[in-house]
């Protein structure tokens, strides 16, 4: 799968949590205020299930999460290391 088709998954699915607002690829989600701890969770929890990857402790960084390019960026390399150690 594309990048730019996990772009597409990421947005579409914040999208139905964000009505009323286009939410670009850099925009930070954090600091535009839409997201609380129980989102952060449902986050976490969509990138497991969507991308089949796991989430680990040391995973759990503001940065991973902030946009649609922070999280297409982390599925990346999370799927890249899972590839690499198959």
């Amino acid at each position: 799968m594309s990048t730019q088709d996990n772009k597409s998954k990421i947005g579409s699915y914040l999208a139905r949590y964000f009505p009323g607002h286009e939410l670009r690829e850099e925009e930070d989600i954090f600091a535009l205020g839409f997201v609380n701890s129980m989102f952060a969770m449902q986050l976490v929890n969509y990138v497991e299930h969507e991308f089949g990857v796991v989430v680990e402790n040391e995973d759990l960084e503001l940065d991973n999460f902030r946009s649609i390019r922070a999280l297409d960026a982390f599925v990346a390399r999370k799927l890249k290391t899972a590839t690499a150690a198959a």
